[in-house]
């Protein structure tokens, strides 16, 4: 019954839309053909479709997200970028980018960071979702929207870094760069002032890319919104996978996927087998390439992190040590700095995802740090994806306040 409904959240969140084209996603690797320059340049931008005011509304209304605050149509489209990699070498990304369609020529900028896709074919410069929704819903709101897919998804090369802050963050700051090139090309300009929002992945994301530009003489952070975001993985959401909170299919795709994401570029262990139980050691690795749909995986995988992972290694999760302690302390610290920015932290009570007190924690270190304009909205009673349609809204309507 568990595992039902995550498969259906997770169905629910990428639902289709009917009547909107859908860009087909490229062969792994073919962008990385390309010789890489300088960060942030664009190297291509396909139209995906174009939506008039009404078409707008209709279509923000199948994502349940409220189409009143649109006043203009849209252009989206998928954005190829140069960036670098977890080494610094030089590679490719993608992203939605999002123009409104209106007679200014210097508009507002908003980041829109994504949540947990296993798949490099479901992010929303791809496929239709709640973060392709997103997107439509600030832009229709006269906002330049940019939505990267990250590192190795979309139509990227080579797998995701999974929570690694640094790629993170420069993958995110060259959508930026690219966008605002795109933008140029259709005759408008990004004024630089930036307000910064994600869901989920990218709700901790949104903190880490305002780290990035704290000090940045080429865009100015203006807000951040962070949308049930996993701001304390020692601390609240691991304690949280191991003793039961989290619901337990939820927990065997976060911890897998961190997992073998992580032993790519910080070995974990010498064997899958070190980590996981018989028969999932021999399969766990191939689940997480970018070519399995979240469904799938939760298909092949059990119900639990304790019938995933070895008794070891759940000892290890529950108090890390070596390898794993490193990769936490140099990537599990979003909110510890000081924005001299609004912050709003969104959640909800009935998360079994994200678990509120990540949230709570985020704000008691970024007070810690000096932080003056923190809080944290309650969102209620509303589970992991009922928190983004219902933060949404309100983040919008909190981004217009703030200039």
């Amino acid at each position: 019954m568990r595992r039902t409904r995550v498969v259906a959240a997770v169905l629910c969140a990428g639902m289709l839309v009917p009547g909107v084209a859908v860009a087909t996603p490229a062969a792994a690797g073919t962008v990385a053909e390309h010789h890489v320059g300088n960060r942030g340049e664009l190297v291509s931008a396909k139209l995906i479709t174009q939506l008039s005011r009404q078409q707008v509304a209709d279509y923000l209304a199948g994502y349940e997200l409220d189409p009143s605050a649109a006043k203009n149509g849209v252009d989206l489209y998928l954005v190829t970028y140069r960036t670098v990699g977890v080494a610094d070498r030089p590679t490719t990304a993608s992203a939605l980018t999002v123009l409104p369609r209106t007679e200014a020529r210097t508009v507002r900028t908003v980041a829109w960071l994504h949540g947990t896709r296993a798949s490099r074919a479901e992010t929303g410069s791809l496929e239709e979702n709640l973060d392709r929704g997103a997107a439509v819903l600030f832009a229709a709101s006269g906002y330049a929207t940019v939505a990267p897919d990250y590192l190795g998804l979309g139509v990227g090369p080579g797998n995701h870094p999974y929570m690694l802050s640094k790629p993170t963050a420069t993958a995110t700051v060259d959508a930026l760069r690219a966008g605002r090139t795109l933008a140029a090309r259709h005759g408008k300009r990004l004024d630089g002032r930036v307000l910064l929002t994600g869901f989920s992945q990218g709700g901790q994301a949104s903190m880490v890319v305002g780290r990035a530009l704290r000090d940045s003489s080429e865009f100015e952070v203006r807000g951040i919104a962070a949308i049930a975001g996993p701001h304390d993985i020692r601390g609240e959401e691991l304690p949280a996978a191991l003793d039961g909170r989290l619901n337990g299919v939820s927990a065997v795709i976060y911890l897998g996927y961190a997992m073998t994401a992580w032993h790519r570029y910080y070995p974990l262990y010498d064997s899958p087998s070190d980590v996981f139980r018989a028969p999932y050691d021999t399969v766990a690795e191939g689940l997480f390439d970018g070519s399995h749909s979240e469904p799938e995986i939760a298909a092949a995988l059990p119900g639990t992190p304790q019938e995933l992972f070895t008794d070891e290694f759940l000892a290890t999760l529950a108090h890390p040590t070596g390898t794993l302690k490193r990769i936490l302390k140099e990537n599990d610290d979003p909110c510890q700095w000081r924005p001299t920015v609004p912050v709003r932290l969104f959640a909800g009570t009935a998360d079994t995802d994200v678990v509120l007190s990540n949230s709570e924690s985020c704000r008691t270190d970024l007070q810690a740090h000096g932080a003056r304009d923190v809080k944290l909205v309650n969102l209620g009673a509303v589970d992991h994806f009922g928190s983004a349609r219902t933060a949404l809204p309100q983040t919008l309507a909190w981004f217009t306040t703030l200039r």
